[in-house]
């Protein structure tokens, strides 16, 4: 490239990446720490997917049942943490707590066999379905809480083209050594980039304290305060947050929906489970380098161009059409690019227009009430999910009958999209104008 070629090139680029003075740092070290839980996530990602299928298809509903109860049973613990320790001292510890979880885990896959495994098998579907919901969830309210909605549009493209790195790292690895490396040697693997995970936290609040715009409440060394169960109340009496949690929910149900398809196809077309794990292995490289794509060019662009209410829109439009054609030929060939095509929409700018939302709520609902809507909500979605298709398997509808059924709620995902998106422009807006206010008056208008 000649030099002057190269401005030219660096302009182009710009157009579509837009990080600003003071802000590089902090995307370097967010996107490592992304990258690293969705590394681990996807490394161990395939052994929840097959243990599933080993404990029995039929099963998994009150796999999903039991998922939902203990994300119930922790959700006023974690609320101790934020009400107790200041955001810099909590967060790290969840994720040394998630890494100790996995010693343990790796110490029981090497001792057991027959019967008990297969029940260890299952407290590990259940431990992962928890896991990968609340690191990833922490991730996103501490960008939220360091960065205001204008930041989050143009970053969090980014932030997630990074967890589509590591989430591609991490199915490579799976993909390449399920056959011959062992459970217990992937889960050291996780654990490990878990405990960089946390380094990385530290890292970035010593940066905060050096972004153009501070974000002086996230970086003081104090408890965040509140009730234990506020962010239950809170979600409950806001119009704003129940929308949140329903555009969760729906989402949840038809993913497992799609989930059900698909581990059911896949147990019909592969006789082995090491056969299994490589195509959910497969199935997620595929998603990753496309999704990767999406994230660096047009995530930031979309949601400023376009705006919030149609990024909301397209992944419950997709989903709309997606059930539609599989309805009328549901072959495993049009169920994986169905199910290629809804979770690169989904990770390329569903999931970073949900985290923008967040983006004008005061700091306790960022972090308690975002968090009972990103693990609560979004397993009571599989809950609705898992035993909706259990209910249409016995009244006979099948493979069709499901995807029929999917349609109309993916209409009323599409519209509760578009209205999500509009209010929270309005509300951005007026957070806007009303600056200089106190945050607590603000947060009285920014929850309706």
């Amino acid at each position: 490239m000649t030099a002057e070629a190269a401005p030219e090139a660096r302009n182009r680029f710009a157009r579509f990446i837009e990080v600003r003075p003071g802000e590089g740092a902090l995307v370097v070290w967010g996107g490592l720490y992304i990258f690293a839980l969705m590394t681990a996530y996807y490394v161990l990602r395939p052994i929840r997917d097959n243990m599933g299928v080993e404990g029995g298809i039929e099963n998994l509903p009150w796999l999903f049942t039991a998922t939902l109860v203990v994300m119930v049973a922790i959700n006023p613990l974690y609320a101790s943490l934020v009400r107790a320790l200041p955001s810099r001292v909590f967060i790290p510890i969840v994720y040394l707590f998630f890494a100790a979880n996995l010693g343990v885990f790796g110490a029981l896959m090497t001792r057991t066999t027959g019967e008990a495994h297969l029940w260890l098998g299952r407290a590990f579907f259940i431990w992962l379905s928890v896991f990968n919901l609340f690191v990833v969830s922490v991730f996103w309210t501490l960008m939220v809480d360091l960065l205001d909605s204008a930041q989050a549009k143009r970053l969090f493209g980014l932030f997630s083209a990074a967890a589509t790195l590591g989430a591609t790292l991490g199915s490579t690895i799976a993909a390449s050594l399920a056959r011959t490396l062992s459970p217990g040697m992937m889960l050291l693997i996780a654990a490990l980039l878990l405990v960089f995970a946390a380094a990385c936290v530290l890292r970035i609040f010593r940066l905060a304290r050096d972004l153009p715009e501070k974000p002086r409440a996230a970086i003081e060394s104090k408890p965040i305060g509140g009730g234990v169960l506020a962010g239950l109340a809170h979600v409950a009496r806001s119009p704003y947050l129940i929308n949140i949690g329903l555009y969760i929910l729906l989402y949840a149900t038809t993913s497992t929906f799609l989930y059900f398809q698909q581990a059911a196809l896949a147990k019909a077309y592969f006789a082995d489970s090491g056969s299994r794990t490589a195509f959910f292995a497969s199935v997620d490289l595929a998603v990753n380098v496309l999704t990767l794509a999406v994230q660096l060019f047009l995530t930031a662009r979309v949601l400023q161009t376009f705006g919030t209410a149609r990024a909301a829109a397209f992944l419950p439009l997709l989903t709309l059409i997606g059930f539609a054609i599989f309805a009328i030929w549901p072959t495993i060939g049009v169920l994986v690019v169905f199910q290629v095509l809804r979770r690169v929409g989904n990770f390329g700018l569903a999931k970073p227009t949900r985290e923008v939302l967040f983006t004008v709520l005061d700091r306790e609902d960022k972090y308690k009430a975002k968090n009972v809507v990103d693990t609560v909500v979004y397993r009571l979605g599989d809950q609705v999910g898992s035993w909706s298709y259990a209910l249409l398997a016995l009244m006979g509808l099948g493979t069709v009958g499901v995807s029929v059924a999917a349609v109309p709620i993916a209409a009323l995902w599409l519209a509760n999209g578009w209205w999500l998106g509009s209010r929270h422009d309005a509300l951005a807006a007026e957070r806007g104008r009303d600056a200089d206010e106190p945050e607590s008056q603000g947060a009285r208008v920014l929850v309706t």
